[in-house]
């Protein structure tokens, strides 16, 4: 039996499932508690230090059953295995395996050796797509389908491209079936995943050409995907999203700063300008499109103008969502060479600003619905009100109202009220 705890990004998420697909069709079962596995594992992120100080905490937690069941193997996978192969056993002697984002075919080879020693699978395989590998989901209305693996960015903040490799995309063909046999099982929504998910090219395919095969799918509602890179949002793929009705309007585009020095240090390869002509260009092309960033506070070099000036992008673009983080330096990233002389007082007023203006323009943006009807794909029994139910807009928010409505239905909800989160209303 094996038992998996997840950590990070939904990429993550989605190589659990498939990790736990491999090991059932060697057959494993999958259990919901710790104290019932013989196989403990955890898969872990190194985006930034405070997850992998959480995941040795839990390590040590989850010792104890090593301790009480002698026989029971322990082991890291994912990022945080790659990023520290030479420092996490010293630092948790009770682990038994290591194994990178490459190495999760061979998870059940090196689960059958029980001789005691540490195994591990870190070698980085620029041909490694995991296309033939079966994945195990729960049930539900939406689907989340990795689509490429790595990254060639080398943002200077970024550890992904070093301990996930190059990026290497599934056939199309394979992905076109995968998504077919997620209609056939009754999902509705498909979310395309990749470090830069628009860069995705199968040799013959490109992003957009994934986009528009996925549009001709029976059975699936919706598409949406994350995270793109502004400078390969090309024509191409804008005109496949105004194209395909399937596509949602609805965008995580994440600018990062909207200082070009900071941008210029960051590596990101493009400017203020040129990503603002973007956002423009697609909201000309897609009506009512929704968009979400991230952006990091207190970069090495930032100054009060730069600072400002973010400020300033979030009142000018006005997403409906944002995720905000102070900048963390990451061992093995080029920035962590760097001074990092932005006092961590300033990052945290400056972060304090940015989710502060958010907030208010998200409850704005979200207010500004108040009396239209919105169509919402249902996910489910929401956990209160009792006898409500909740789901997702177009535009990815969150929607609640009263029942009843089926799970995988989608419904038209007249809205009546609004939070900076979420929308309520009525059915229509």
């Amino acid at each position: 039996t094996v038992y998996i705890e997840t950590y990070g990004c939904q990429m993550n998420v989605a190589d659990t499932e498939m990790i736990t697909g491999s090991l059932l069709a060697r057959g494993y079962g999958r259990v919901e508690r710790p104290e019932q596995a013989d196989v403990i594992l955890v898969n872990t992120c190194a985006i930034r230090e405070n997850a992998e100080t959480k995941v040795f905490a839990r390590l040590r937690e989850l010792a104890v059953h090593k301790r009480t069941r002698p026989s029971v193997r322990l082991g890291v996978t994912g990022c945080m295995a790659q990023h520290l192969r030479d420092s996490l056993r010293t630092q948790a002697p009770q682990v038994d395996l290591l194994v990178g984002p490459d190495g999760y075919r061979y998870l059940p080879e090196l689960l059958d050796a029980e001789d005691g020693a540490l195994h591990t699978a870190l070698r980085l395989d620029p041909n490694e797509t995991y296309a033939d590998v079966p994945v195990a989901r729960d049930p539900g209305v939406r689907a989340w389908v990795t689509i490429m693996r790595g990254c060639d960015r080398f943002c200077t903040f970024c550890i992904v491209p070093y301990v996930r490799g190059r990026e290497r995309s599934l056939p199309l063909a394979a992905l076109v079936d995968e998504v077919r046999r997620l209609a056939d099982a009754g999902t509705k929504e498909v979310v395309f995943l990749g470090q830069t998910v628009n860069a995705y090219r199968d040799g013959t395919a490109d992003f957009a050409d994934l986009l528009r095969a996925t549009q001709a799918i029976d059975g699936i509602d919706r598409i949406r995907f994350t995270s793109p890179h502004p400078t390969d949002m090309s024509a191409r793929v804008i005109d496949a999203m105004a194209d395909c009705p399937k596509v949602m309007p609805q965008l995580h585009l994440p600018v990062q700063s909207a200082s070009d020095a900071v941008l210029d240090r960051m590596a990101r390869d493009y400017t203020v300008a040129q990503y603002e002509r973007l956002v423009d260009r697609l909201r000309q092309r897609i009506p009512g499109i929704a968009f979400s960033t991230d952006i990091i506070v207190g970069f090495p070099g930032e100054t009060a103008a730069d600072f400002a000036a973010t400020y300033a992008l979030i009142e000018r673009v006005r997403y409906a969502t944002a995720f905000l983080f102070k900048y963390s330096s990451r061992e093995g990233t080029r920035a962590a060479k760097w001074d990092d002389d932005v006092p961590d007082a300033e990052k945290g007023a400056r972060l304090e600003r940015l989710i502060a203006l958010q907030e208010r323009i998200s409850g704005e943006v979200n207010r500004a619905e108040v009396g239209t009807d919105v169509a919402v794909l249902v996910e489910g029994p929401a956990r209160r009100p009792e006898g409500w139910v909740t789901g997702k807009s177009p535009q990815f928010k969150r929607v609640m109202c009263p029942g009843p409505a089926v799970a995988g239905s989608t419904v038209r909800v007249r809205i009546e009220a609004a939070t900076s989160h979420t929308l309520s209303g009525r059915l229509a």
